[in-house]
C-alpha cells in the first residue's frame, strides 16, 4: 500500500483500539461489577483509562480527518491541505457525518467522566456514547458500500460486530488488570477477577454468537457467492489470517473457562492463587495479541477491494 494508506490504516487500528476500550471497559464494570466494587480502586482505573481513551479518541479522530482530506484532495503534503476541504469532507461525505457523530459522543464521554458522581451511573454514561463513537466506524469501511435497505442492513450488522468486539476487548482488558494487580489490593483484585472471570460465560456467549452472525452476514454483503483470492496481503488473503485468528481466540477463551477459571476459583479457595493466576494471566495476554491481530487486519482489509484477482 502507499505511505498515505498505511498510515490511515495505522490510524484505523489505533481508533479501533481505543474505541473499543473506551466502550468495553466501562461496559464490563456495568454488568460485571456489584454495587460496592463500582467504587473500588480497580473501577476506578477504568474509569480513568476510558476518560484518557476519549480524550485519546478525539485526538485520533482529528487526524483521520486530516488524513481523508488528503487521500481525496491528492495533496502530497499536510500543509497544503485548506479549512474548505475539511468543511467539505465534514459536511458533504457520510465519512464526515460519522466523524462529527463520533466527536459529539466523545465530548460526551469526557463530561460524564469528569462529572458523573453515581458509579453506576458514570459508567453507563460512559460505555452508551462510547458504544456510538465506536459504532460510527461502520461509516468508514465496507459497511458504507451499499445504500437503500441493504445499506442500512449492512451498517447495522457492521455496528453490531463492532460492540461485539468491543465487548471482549474490553472484558480482556478488565481481566488483564486485574490479573496484574500489586500492591494493597491484590487479594481483592484477584478474588474478584476470580469471579468475574467464571461469571463470563453468558455474555461471552452472547459477544460470540453476535461476532458470528454478524461476521457472516458481513461477508455476504462483501464478497456474495464468489470466492476471494487467497493470496498473501489480499482480501481473501487477510480475511483468512483473520479467521485463523478468531478460532485462536475462541480456542484460548474455552480454554479459561473450562479450566484456567475454574482452577483460579479452587485456587483463591485454598488461599494460593499464585501459580493459577500467573496461568490465567499468559492465556489472557495471548488472547489480547491475537485481539490486536484481528483489529489490525479489520483496519487493512477494510481498504482493500474484495473483488477476487
Amino acid at each position: 500500500m502507499p505511505q498515505a494508506d498505511w498510515l490511515a490504516a495505522g490510524l484505523r487500528l489505533a481508533l479501533y483500539v481505543d474505541l473499543a476500550l473506551l466502550f468495553g471497559l466501562p461496559l464490563f464494570c456495568t454488568y460485571a461489577l456489584q454495587r460496592e466494587e463500582r467504587a473500588s480502586r480497580f473501577a476506578m482505573r477504568c474509569r480513568a483509562l476510558a476518560l484518557g481513551c476519549a480524550i485519546a479518541g478525539i485526538v485520533l479522530s482529528l487526524g483521520a480527518l486530516a488524513v481523508m482530506a488528503k487521500i481525496m484532495t491528492g495533496e502530497s503534503e499536510f500543509s497544503a491541505l485548506q479549512g474548505h476541504v475539511f468543511a467539505m469532507v465534514v459536511t458533504g461525505t457520510d465519512f464526515g457525518v460519522a466523524w462529527s457523530v463520533r466527536l459529539a459522543a466523545l465530548l460526551l464521554c469526557v463530561l460524564a467522566g469528569m462529572t458523573w458522581r453515581s458509579p453506576r451511573a458514570r459508567f453507563a454514561a460512559l460505555a452508551m456514547p462510547g458504544g456510538i463513537a465506536l459504532g460510527t466506524l461502520a461509516w468508514g469501511g465496507h459497511g458504507a458500500m451499499h445504500e437503500g435497505a441493504i445499506g442500512c442492513l449492512h451498517l447495522a450488522s457492521d455496528v453490531a460486530h463492532l460492540l461485539a468486539a468491543g465487548a471482549w476487548v474490553g472484558a480482556l482488558a478488565a481481566f488483564l488488570l486485574l490479573s496484574a494487580s500489586r500492591g494493597a489490593t491484590k487479594d481483592e483484585d484477584i478474588a474478584l477477577l476470580s469471579r468475574t472471570a467464571n461469571g463470563f460465560a453468558r455474555v461471552g456467549t452472547v459477544i460470540v454468537a453476535t461476532l458470528m452472525l454478524s461476521g457472516a452476514l458481513n461477508y455476504w454483503l462483501i464478497v456474495g457467492p464468489a470466492m476471494p483470492a487467497f493470496t498473501p496481503m489480499s482480501y481473501g488473503g487477510l480475511l483468512a489470517a483473520k479467521l485463523a485468528l478468531f478460532m485462536a481466540m475462541l480456542g484460548l477463551a474455552a480454554a479459561n473457562r473450562k479450566s484456567l477459571g475454574p482452577r483460579l476459583a479452587m485456587a483463591v479457595r485454598a488461599g494460593e492463587p499464585g501459580m493459577a493466576t500467573r496461568a490465567l494471566r499468559r492465556s489472557l495476554t495471548l488472547e489480547a495479541g491475537a485481539a490486536t491481530l484481528v483489529l489490525a487486519l479489520v483496519a487493512v482489509l477494510g481498504m482493500q477491494s474484495p473483488a477476487p484477482t
